[in-house]
């Protein structure tokens, strides 16, 4: 399976990202996080996976960003209500999903 890399365009950290997975011939699937928003199911999948608490997956950096102590259900809700909530880009592989791009995090885990 190939890695499914979810990003916004405009974003700089998801053009770095999509350039080091371009210069390390890692193949991968491309979806856009604003046209095809994740799902409250996709987005718990992938905090399971990740190992990170809910407050991870967030774009702090956003506009719209407020998060207190809200439920976690409550908080999947909202990340899968407006993608330029969720933290990017976001890589979801077969046994594990990264949030944001930490080269030496990527490198360690896909070469």
């Amino acid at each position: 399976m190939k890695p499914l890399f979810i990003q916004y365009a405009k974003c700089g950290t998801c053009i770095k990202a999509r350039k080091w997975l371009e210069a390390n011939n890692i193949a991968f699937d491309t979806r856009d996080i604003i046209t095809q928003n994740p799902t409250e199911p996709e987005l718990g999948s992938w905090l399971r996976d990740s190992s990170l608490p809910v407050q991870k997956f967030f774009n702090t950096s956003g506009l719209k960003y407020k998060v207190k102590t809200t439920p976690e259900d409550q908080l999947l809700a909202l990340l899968a209500s407006d993608g330029k909530l969720v933290k990017r880009p976001v890589l979801v592989l077969s046994d594990r999903v990264l949030v944001g791009f930490k080269e030496e995090e990527w490198a360690k885990t896909l070469l």
